[in-house]
């Protein structure tokens, strides 16, 4: 089944309490939704955490997000949401962001939907004298009117996690830093430093062993990286057929996500994934993702631990 993803509206820095209906149009069209909230500033995303019927909650971060650039919207979003039918409110703002993001991904667009029965979209046409129906098979990108359906209830309990799509990796690692230490305990020196296939030679795990000497990290490995390399021996490997790991901090390194690595550390406390894909699978489940290559990220992560811990 396709995702579904509803992004949340902003009205001056904070999230709009129509967000709340856009999650019920959601069920309508079926499927329990996850949660996008474009924004500067990720502790925004902390206010819904509460919402009902919600499957994940992702926290978009982009200095975009502070104007009202429609193009540079539809990009950071595009670079930072999975596949599958998006729905947003329809606002001036957000109808040009949704036709921008249906044109980058090349799907449908439906706008002003005012009623949702399954698949079927029923939105006004000639001025509000008439209503159209149409039925969308695929993905897609709807707007859906304010005020047209209810609010869900605010029983639900949901974490958040943050993509950074603003291409500054200097002050995404530095975040990464400042949230890790507020829930690890040094004593316990419990990090998991992993690299994957995207690390592009075997050679370049001593980038993640001297990140790991900073901090007193174990080193692993996927089993794609294991696979691929004879130098990567299975000792290191984290997964299903390898280790089960359960740290406090889980730093994954050009790693996709597969379900064979997840079931080795997805119980990690806090994960963090750094890919350039920002598909990849491995976003879905971490609690912060870097969309940028090891070459960019793993140097400023290096002189982050290195003035913490200094």
């Amino acid at each position: 089944m396709t995702n579904m993803i509803v992004i949340a509206e902003l009205s001056k820095g904070s999230i709009h309490p129509s967000t709340a209906e856009l999650v019920t149009a959601a069920h309508a069209f079926g499927g329990e939704p996850i949660l996008v909230v474009p924004c500067t500033d990720a502790s925004v995303a902390d206010s819904v955490q509460s919402l009902s019927g919600i499957s994940k909650i992702i926290a978009v971060k982009s200095d975009v997000f502070d104007g009202n650039d429609s193009s540079g919207w539809a990009s950071a979003l595009d670079s930072a949401l999975p596949s599958g039918t998006v729905l947003c409110l329809a606002t001036t703002r957000s109808k040009d962001v949704a036709a921008r993001l249906a044109a980058r991904r090349n799907i449908s667009v439906v706008q002003d939907v005012i009623r949702i029965d399954g698949t079927n979209l029923t939105s006004p046409i000639y001025s509000g004298k008439a209503n159209q129906t149409v039925s969308v098979s695929g993905e897609a990108v709807i707007t859906v009117r304010a005020n047209v359906f209810d609010s869900v209830g605010n029983d639900g309990s949901c974490d958040v996690s943050i993509v950074d799509a603003s291409g500054d990796v200097k002050t995404a690692v530095q975040e990464v830093m400042q949230r890790a230490s507020t829930r690890l305990d040094v004593s316990e020196a419990n990090i998991v430093i992993s690299g994957g296939r995207g690390m592009g030679s075997p050679a370049n795990f001593a980038h993640l062993e001297a990140v790991a000497d900073t901090i007193g990290a174990a080193v692993g490995a996927s089993r794609a990286a294991v696979d691929t390399w004879g130098e990567i021996p299975h000792s290191m490997q984290v997964g299903q057929t390898g280790k089960t790991v359960n740290p406090n901090l889980y730093i994954a390194v050009g790693i996709s996500g597969a379900i064979q690595h997840l079931a080795g550390m997805r119980s990690s406390k806090y994960i963090v994934a750094i890919n350039k894909d920002a598909d990849a699978a491995i976003f879905q489940h971490a609690d912060y993702g870097i969309v940028a290559t090891w070459e960019e990220a793993l140097p400023v992560f290096q002189e982050a631990l290195s003035a913490m811990l200094g």
